[in-house]
């Protein structure tokens, strides 16, 4: 007899021998099991805080519930890695709620053909006056969402027009090779207008306060319940038409701050997928092979040691220079990142490829950096305060006593400052920390966007290392708007040169993003945002 046929007689045997009220006991475990297949259980350190991605305040993983939750007008198409991961293709654009789109002959508008079919979650159809509403909240919000549409020439609700029900167009204030980049990225959601001007008010235009705590969207997911520091649960939404329909069909995303209870989670196989894990528990989930591991260095992003270069002793370029000299890149990469990280330093002198990042020609090198001290006038040394987030601690804080046990031996007594995550962003705008350890990712995938964020004397939000220069903001802008490939290639190298000798952040290395998920999982998919896209998953 063969052990399957052994397997199928005992079941019957089992079940025959339950009754009537074994069989109902056992039918709510049957259906679990069925509707198991179609879930999805993520267990996340931090849940989100807000429903709306655009409010004040919102932190990363609103990013996530608004790309699932609702449409965006464009969407990127993917590409497969070289390991066979699959990843966001930054060149090339896709239709989502436009099922197509086209640049007029002057290159200064885009009209936008919208699907006839899509509806809010709610039943009422997507119009272009949706859109229109949409794109005016984006740029006249304030804060990171109107910068973000900035960075893309998208400026002002004059742009954005509702031709007829189903075509918008964007009139373009300059030709902007990011435009229709910046249309595809989280912030440009299309919003039910008329529910949330239903819950505006003359002080909220917006609908700011409503749509922090209510959905209103039309994207391939609806929330079905949201229990801040908890749980938020995700169903499909079975009348979306912007894409394949998901063959996930509920999303149970909880928070659990614990790593250690998340790891064991997914070992035990009670949990289906997580991030945020440190550098060595992804190290030691590869080597066991319990769970698998997806790692892709994130596009357009560095750990940095910033310096604040408006102030004194940092305004000093040499000293700057020391410090870059002064790192113990190879220990932070061990120690730290358990090489779950692309090193950042030792590059060529000389920058011959407009790419970023890429890593500086600083190595670890106490002499020289000592010798610039001398020359700085810091031959004796000095106290200074090194600053992280102390949500990032897991590899920020064996960072920071890397630095500060080098810094040392150049002379430089340097305290650190653990500084709350709720409290971090709000302090590095204030530009007044000497030295901040952080990290910054930028979602379009251009040299001069990094740039622009970090280094453009104009920019204020990120630029925490108040770094002015003429020269460097006419590189960026020219880079920005070029339309010559070799002057856009010479600029850029010119300003990733100048940023290596000014020095006003010291790069580390390149994060890779790792995500742990069971083997059945499949469809996993890595995004600017970091997100998971829950669109794309199924359980085999």
């Amino acid at each position: 007899m063969s052990s399957s046929h052994f397997d199928v007689t005992r079941r019957r045997v089992v079940l025959g021998g339950l009754g009537a009220a074994g069989l109902s006991a056992l039918a709510p475990r049957v259906a679990w099991s069925q509707g198991r297949a179609e879930t999805l259980l993520v267990v996340q350190e931090l849940g989100p805080n807000s429903l709306d991605m655009q409010g004040v305040g919102s932190n990363q993983t609103v990013n996530g519930l608004a790309w699932n939750c609702y449409d965006r007008l464009l969407g990127y198409a993917a590409k497969t890695l070289p390991d066979g991961t699959t990843s966001y293709d930054r060149a090339a654009l896709a239709p989502e709620l436009a099922e197509s789109w086209e640049v007029a002959a002057d290159g200064m508008s885009c009209t936008f053909k919208l699907r006839k079919d899509a509806t809010f979650h709610d039943g009422t159809p997507v119009t272009a006056k949706d859109v229109k509403w949409s794109f005016d909240r984006a740029v006249s919000v304030g804060g990171f969402p109107t910068f973000q549409m900035s960075a893309g020439s998208l400026e002002k609700p004059e742009q954005f027009t509702a031709v007829d029900d189903h075509t918008f167009r964007i009139d373009y204030i300059r030709k902007d090779k990011m435009l229709l980049f910046n249309v595809a990225v989280v912030v440009p959601f299309i919003i039910n207008s008329e529910l949330a001007r239903k819950n505006a008010t003359a002080e909220d235009p917006w609908a700011l306060a409503w749509l922090k705590a209510n959905e209103a969207g039309g994207g391939a997911y609806k929330v079905v319940s949201w229990k801040p520091g908890t749980e938020t649960v995700l169903s499909r939404f079975d009348n979306w038409t912007c894409g394949p329909l998901p063959k996930i069909k509920r999303v149970i995303a909880r928070d659990i701050p614990s790593a250690g209870t998340r790891r064991a989670m997914l070992e035990r196989g009670d949990a289906d997928l997580s991030s945020g894990f440190a550098p060595r528990d992804f190290d030691q989930l590869i080597k066991e092979d319990k769970v698998k591991v997806t790692g892709v260095p994130i596009p357009n992003a560095l750990w940095y040691l910033a310096l604040n270069t408006a102030k004194p002793p940092f305004d000093n370029v040499k000293l700057r220079q020391a410090i870059a000299w002064a790192m113990p890149y190879e220990q932070i990469q061990s120690s730290a990142f358990f090489g779950r990280a692309v090193p950042m330093h030792g590059g060529a002198s000389e920058v011959t490829k407009p790419v970023w990042p890429q890593p500086f020609p600083y190595v670890t090198d106490l002499d020289k950096a000592k010798a610039l001290m001398k020359e700085a006038g810091f031959a004796q040394g000095f106290e200074t305060t090194l600053s992280l987030d102390a949500g990032t601690a897991t590899v920020g804080e064996p960072t920071a006593i890397l630095i500060q046990e080098n810094l040392a031996r150049i002379g430089i007594k340097a305290g650190i400052d653990k500084i709350p995550g709720a409290n971090w962003r709000t302090t590095l705008n204030k530009k007044e920390l000497p030295m901040a350890l952080n990290r910054f990712s930028g979602w379009l995938d251009y040299p001069e966007y990094y740039f622009y964020w970090n280094f453009h004397g104009r920019n204020s939000i990120f630029n925490i290392s108040s770094y002015q220069s003429r020269e460097m903001d006419a590189l960026i802008d020219k880079a920005r708007f070029t339309e010559d490939a070799a002057e856009y290639e010479a600029t850029v190298k010119a300003f990733i040169a100048l940023c290596m000798r000014e020095v006003p952040v010291v790069p580390l290395n390149q994060p890779i993003h790792d995500v742990a998920m069971q083997k059945a999982v499949s469809g996993y998919e890595f995004w600017f945002h970091r997100e998971p896209d829950y669109r794309q998953f199924a359980k085999g």
